[in-house]
């Protein structure tokens, strides 16, 4: 099972006023396992950044001039995510931006079917918690000390392993998997190494071993060998 994680970063709110995605990141994930593919690029919106909104990105306009339009990596875009379902946090919000880009050029907009909410799993999870993403990494013990500012590729990487907590980690079929592998090697290192014993107990031995069962309460060893 292939999931994409998936952050955005904008010029504003709305993508219905003019606002438009200057940044995007995506994380591939394959049953429920970080594959460390991903696809990232910086967007040029073509029209100004308010200040507020740098603050919040640290992305300027200055810094996205060279950069290519939404058109000019929409193919790459879809090819990466293909058919497989997206996780987002406050998918709303992000899908918004993202159909309205593909709309914008012509391109049939995602179905909101493919789309997992992890603010909706969080908020389900643990009622009444924060549950932004800065909350669920403290929550997980994610380590999110260098997300000084908004990154979608950083983002989506801190998500996808916060998304991979709230549904329980990797699937157990897989776990199983690896831990029978882990025995089935262990098991053919012993079987290597082991070496019959063709030699009869000495009678120093035998002593050892009567003395033994002599210490213990009606010791089930005897009874076998009066059998």
């Amino acid at each position: 099972m292939r999931e994409i994680v998936i952050d955005t970063e904008t010029t504003g709110l709305n993508p219905f006023e003019g606002d438009k995605i200057v940044e995007i990141g995506c994380v591939e994930i394959i049953n429920h396992v970080p594959t460390n593919k991903v696809f990232h690029k910086y967007i040029n919106p073509q029209r100004d950044i308010p200040e507020e909104v740098i603050k919040i990105h640290g992305i300027t306009e200055e810094f996205l001039k060279d950069k290519p339009t939404f058109a000019e990596i929409a193919d790459e875009f879809l090819d990466f995510i293909s058919s497989d379902n997206l996780v987002i946090h406050n998918a709303a919000f992000d899908m918004s931006f993202i159909n309205s880009e593909l709309v914008a050029i012509n391109k049939k907009p995602i179905d909101m079917h493919r789309v997992i909410d992890s603010l909706a799993i969080a908020r389900h999870k643990f009622p009444g918690d924060k549950a932004s993403l800065d909350s669920l990494c403290k929550k997980f013990g994610i380590d999110n000390s260098h997300r000084t500012k908004h990154g979608a590729l950083l983002d989506a990487e801190l998500l996808s392993e916060v998304y991979l907590e709230l549904v329980g980690g990797r699937e157990p079929s897989l776990v199983m998997s690896s831990f029978k592998k882990q025995n089935l090697e262990k098991n053919k290192t012993l079987e290597k190494n082991y070496k019959e014993r063709y030699f009869k107990a000495s009678e120093e031995e035998l002593e050892k071993h009567r003395n033994f069962l002599n210490k213990l309460k009606n010791p089930v060893w005897n009874k076998l060998s009066e059998t």
